[in-house]
């Protein structure tokens, strides 16, 4: 979705921002480069997708907030599913917000 400005949005705080997400199934995956170091924690948590292959999460944590594995990635993903790779995408309580055309300039 080059073009268009998205964030992700947690506890009130930006924690990645970017203009080149790649949507896949409803879910904008970000550049890993645009995530913010200082608010992932390390999950032992992992998932299979019948197509993407195996996923792995990052719970976020600042200060007293704390959600566990709401970051997920795939760090060896499918064939099918390469543009994923080296990128991350949310859930639980983070809110994706897809920016108007005059706040992405």
């Amino acid at each position: 979705m080059r073009g268009n400005r998205v964030q992700a949005v947690w506890q009130g705080q930006v924690i990645a921002e970017s203009d080149d997400t790649v949507v896949v199934e409803g879910n904008h995956y970000f550049p890993r480069g645009c995530l913010r170091e200082d608010v992932l924690r390390p999950s032992a948590t992992h998932t299979v997708c019948p197509w993407k292959g195996t996923a792995s999460y990052y719970h976020l944590e600042l200060g007293e907030a704390r959600t566990e594995d709401a970051v997920w990635f795939y760090p060896d993903p499918s064939a099918a599913a390469e543009s994923v790779r080296e990128r991350v995408a949310f859930w639980k309580d983070v809110e994706v917000r897809v920016l108007p055309a005059e706040q992405s300039a």
